[in-house]
């Protein structure tokens, strides 16, 4: 019974704290992100000569310019999308009445020609959906200037964390279980970060290339879009496949140009997503998938796409913390993929 409290307690803490928690989630994201494509900066001529044969002052240094650069790559990205992106995104929403009225007509046409009635909530409403996307991301561009504060603090405090680390426990016990718990997080993180980022960059740029070559309207936005939705598990492909293909059926009257947009994105889905992603992740999360939909769901009635986004973090969060305590690890267990779970260090 109290567990039941406890954590209904903890939802209603997490539902009217949001407001503070989705700019810190989005804070920690890009700083470990940063920290991410950094350390694979670092792995660069003459970063990994450096790592060993230079001196203690080359190290800060090339650690500096690898954050820097890292730092600058992701900026470079928002730019292009704010310069190049953005305004087709401006001409798509001016579009949407449009758009939603020839969704309705082929449904008319499709279930009519079944002999079936036609309900028009059976399609999604676009302006609903980009009503809510627009609204998560208003709320976060509100926070900027907070999220800047957080990372600014995060990099500053960032080389204290291993000494605040050491004193934070009396026991060495707890120091080492801690230090373990923060450690595999960090590490699984970054890698998944890095890698799941690489994935969603060349699967929404391989969607553009292949978009505007078919001659597919929008391409920068559907290509966004599979950029984005690459970060949310399983229904994240389906969204980021289904809506590019929808709009090709209703603004090309022959049916090439949606076989051509279906079979592109699925073969790009297929081989990033189901080949190319498990081979560079392994076994770095190995999360339930089940557990991953389930956990999908709660956080994304909870924060919305934000929750979304973030959902696979925080179960791995949790899969690494519970698999470290006897009274938890039951938890792990059925939150893995095989029931294989990470070693508990000793007490």
């Amino acid at each position: 019974m109290n567990g039941i409290i406890i954590f209904c307690g903890l939802v209603i803490l997490l539902w009217f704290g949001r407001s503070i928690l989705i700019p810190l989630l989005v804070a920690i994201f890009l700083w470990y992100l940063i920290n991410a494509i950094a350390a694979y900066f670092r792995k660069i001529m003459p970063f990994s000569y450096c790592e060993k044969k230079c001196p203690r002052f080359w190290h800060g240094f090339f650690n500096i310019v690898s954050i820097l650069l890292s730092a600058s790559s992701l900026m470079f990205l928002f730019y292009t999308f704010a310069t190049q992106i953005n305004p087709m995104f401006s001409e798509f929403v001016d579009r949407i009445p449009e758009i939603q009225n020839k969704m309705t007509t082929l449904g008319t046409y499709i279930f009519n020609s079944l002999g079936l009635k036609f309900d028009i909530n059976m399609f999604p409403n676009l302006s609903d959906i980009v009503k809510t996307v627009g609204t998560s991301a208003a709320n976060i561009a509100t926070s900027v200037g907070m999220i800047l504060i957080y990372i600014l603090f995060l990099f500053v405090e960032q080389s204290t964390f291993h000494a605040k680390m050491n004193n934070l426990f009396e026991s060495k016990s707890k120091t080492k279980k801690f230090g373990y718990i923060v450690e595999s997080f960090d590490k699984n993180m970054k890698k998944y970060l890095f890698v799941k980022t690489f994935i969603a960059a060349a699967t929404g740029i391989g969607a553009y290339i292949w978009l505007r070559t078919i001659g597919l309207e929008f391409a920068g936005v559907w290509a966004f879009l599979v950029f984005i939705m690459n970060y949310i598990p399983t229904i994240g492909s389906i969204v980021a496949c289904t809506l590019p293909i929808l709009y090709a059926l209703i603004s090309s009257d022959a049916l090439h140009l949606p076989i051509l947009t279906a079979s592109g994105l699925i073969i790009l889905e297929i081989l990033f997503g189901n080949i190319l992603d498990p081979k560079l992740m392994g076994k770095t999360l190995n999360l339930s998938t089940l557990a991953i939909l389930i956990n999908l769901v709660f956080w994304g009635g909870l924060w919305g796409i934000a929750g979304m986004f973030f959902s696979v973090p925080i179960l791995a969060a949790l899969f690494i913390i519970t698999a470290q305590f006897d009274s938890t690890r039951w938890i792990a267990v059925l939150l893995s993929a095989d029931g294989q779970i990470p070693d508990k260090t000793e007490d």
